[in-house]
């Protein structure tokens, strides 16, 4: 008996006839030759590498890759606890393709930004799909710290959560209070229908959620980042992301970030986030880059952000086409063009 048709009597007894029994129904065979695809399909995943904390043992990080390990790939907080420093990407244009776009390269998580970006919570849905599609933890950055937006937000399943403008202790635990259940908090509870418990599927969430949630705190004033170490240290608060851009507005210096003086409370803030016991997360900036951060026990660096990535490819696209025009050949950008920009041209 050719290999299909044993497959479809197997796979579907309610069709097979006994002895006694007269089929007159059609069974309709294609060669197996037609078969070119395997019948349990997978599309190929992008291994995320990140960089493990150096041992006593090891002068060099060690590199990990995620394609070892299991089909379940391990939360941020389980990644962090084992001292891995996570690299990350902010998602402002609430694109969808372009947050799948971020899963496949391999960062090893996104955060979809509603305090800066145009979108909503309907919005940060849609990266939210398209991340969990890559398999890449989201983070949604909310427009305000408050009740609302954190419910909002939670219901819809994000393995972290983060709070912008926290400038004291009693702030940071409200923030808190906006991700418990009651009693111990004051969330708003839906967790039959919401997407956070697979709409209702998932029996354990309400025993997990908690212990998976990354929760953090934004220190991004010059009154926050002097309790950077209060802050750090409330039960629940799971890291302290600094804010170099806003704390420099609020010194005074907006326009210069890199300031001797705005260095020097990031600094200050930075060791007291690491003493007071939460994991110090921040953006990489012009003058202080990811491995500058690193160095000084960052734990979640956040190396860019995707519209500045595409806006200084197209500057950079346009800038190369007129230095052509200029230049009357386009000699010297046929020698440089990568794999990408050859394929387009042929």
């Amino acid at each position: 008996m050719p290999a299909l048709t044993r497959l479809a009597i197997s796979a579907t007894p309610s069709l097979a006839f006994s002895s006694s029994q007269k089929c007159t129904a059609k069974l309709q065979i294609l060669p197996s030759n037609l078969i070119k695809f395997p019948l349990n399909f997978k599309p190929p995943q992008t291994p995320k590498l990140s960089i493990k904390a150096k041992s006593s043992s090891s002068s060099n990080p060690s590199i990990v890759n995620d394609a070892s390990a299991s089909s379940a790939p391990d939360s941020l907080k389980s990644r962090l606890k084992n001292g891995e420093t996570l690299y990350g990407i902010f998602l402002l244009s609430f694109s969808p393709t372009i947050a799948e776009i971020a899963g496949l390269s391999g960062y090893d998580f996104a955060v979809v930004d509603m305090e800066h970006g145009p979108g909503g919570i309907t919005d940060a849905l849609h990266c939210l799909r398209a991340l969990s599609a890559t398999r890449t933890p989201a983070i949604l950055r909310l427009p305000e710290s408050s009740p609302t937006w954190a419910k909002k937000a939670l219901d819809l399943g994000p393995q972290g959560i983060m709070f912008p403008m926290i400038e004291s202790p009693k702030m940071a635990r409200k923030a808190v209070s906006y991700c418990r259940f009651p009693p111990d908090g004051i969330r708003g509870s839906a967790h039959t229908v919401a997407r956070a418990s697979d709409y209702g599927i998932d029996e354990g969430y309400l025993s997990n959620y908690a212990e998976e949630l990354l929760i953090m705190c934004q220190v991004e004033s010059e009154e926050g980042a002097k309790k950077a170490e209060e802050i750090s240290a409330v039960d629940g608060v799971d890291c302290v992301q600094m804010g170099p851009l806003d704390l420099s507005a609020s010194m005074g210096y907006l326009w210069d970030p890199g300031h001797k003086k705005v260095r020097e409370m990031m600094r200050v803030s930075e060791k007291g986030v690491l003493k007071g016991g939460a994991y110090l997360g921040g953006f990489a900036m012009p003058h202080d880059g990811p491995i500058d951060l690193k160095t000084r026990g960052y734990h979640m660096v956040s190396g860019t952000v995707d519209v500045g990535l595409f806006r200084r490819a197209a500057v950079d696209d346009v800038r190369k086409f007129k230095v052509s025009l200029i230049q009357g050949s386009d000699d010297e950008a046929e020698d440089g063009k990568d794999g990408d920009e050859k394929y387009w041209s042929e």
